[in-house]
């Protein structure tokens, strides 16, 4: 059975309603958390030692799991606000997608970028998608006027990756795959990180939470470890869609589509195409 190092408690103090966030050692005394959290305050104070059973026979999914390798939370929308905290000061955070894990940063920040490729000791010039909070904010980041009105829509949020070209308006770093003019673009449909990206008001750099080459992760115990790299690591369970991935679409061009990857939406995403009178763009020889 897999048990924390340390577990992560949220405490009343008689005297305050305030909450604070302690750490409890195995010995039960309470440490601060080098990691600053906006809206709770770490404390040194004695109080009334409880068991190991009662502190784990809570529900898992109201308690923070801290291990030597990084901390691990419920992904709710509870600990959204350390989420983006983590990510405007370049963190890299892992999220479950309504795929699979991913490793997600501020798409703006080119040293976050750059961890994340350190990470999953992947090469630059395979290019990172992005995640945005809602359709509508993609066309913050990629032209999408020639698409078909409706069409985005119908696709979004779900398991589909669309690729765009970054037009001249785009907001994203030149930094962010460098020397592409396009851009996959992901809106999940997973309540947990569209919320993150809406906090943070910018786009999420994602990919799959595993290293280069290797199966991708449906639970946080396929990357246990990579742990140690991420600042947090949100828990959503095991996730049902198994290891496929999201289906990439290629829509760069004007009444045409060209699917780069089958993932596990391949035909409803076709369905949809064809149902906005979008052709498949055949390979000349």
């Amino acid at each position: 059975m897999w048990l924390p190092t340390r577990i992560a408690v949220t405490l009343t103090l008689p005297s305050s309603s305030s909450l604070v966030n302690a750490r409890l050692l195995p010995s039960f005394s309470p440490i601060t958390r080098g990691f600053p959290i906006s809206g709770f305050l770490s404390f040194s104070t004695k109080f009334t030692t409880f068991s190991n059973k009662m502190a784990w026979n809570g529900v898992r999914n109201d308690l923070a799991v801290e291990n030597k390798c990084g901390v691990v939370l419920p992904a709710s929308e509870s600990y959204v606000e350390q989420a983006c905290d983590a990510l405007r000061v370049g963190k890299v955070i892992a999220v479950p997608t309504d795929t699979l894990y991913g490793f997600a940063c501020d798409a703006c920040s080119s040293e976050a970028v750059n961890r994340i490729y350190e990470i999953k000791g992947r090469k630059h010039t395979s290019p990172l998608a992005i995640c945005v909070g809602d359709v509508l904010e993609i066309k913050r980041f990629a032209d999408t006027e020639h698409l078909p009105d409706g069409l985005l829509e119908s696709l979004l949020p779900g398991p589909v990756t669309v690729v765009l070209k970054r037009g001249e308006s785009s907001i994203l770093e030149k930094s962010l795959n460098p020397g592409l003019d396009s851009i996959g673009v992901r809106v999940p449909d997973y309540d947990f990180i569209r919320i993150v990206a809406r906090g943070l008001g910018s786009a999420l750099a994602l990919t799959s939470a595993n290293p280069s080459g290797q199966p991708s992760s449906v639970s946080i115990k396929d990357f246990e470890n990579l742990w140690e790299h991420c600042a947090f690591v949100y828990d959503g369970g095991v996730l049902p869609s198994g290891r496929a991935g999201s289906t990439v679409v290629d829509l760069t061009k004007i009444g045409k589509y060209k699917i780069l990857r089958p993932g596990s939406a391949e035909v409803e995403t076709v369905e949809i195409l064809k149902r906005h009178s979008l052709e498949e763009e055949t390979t000349t020889t």
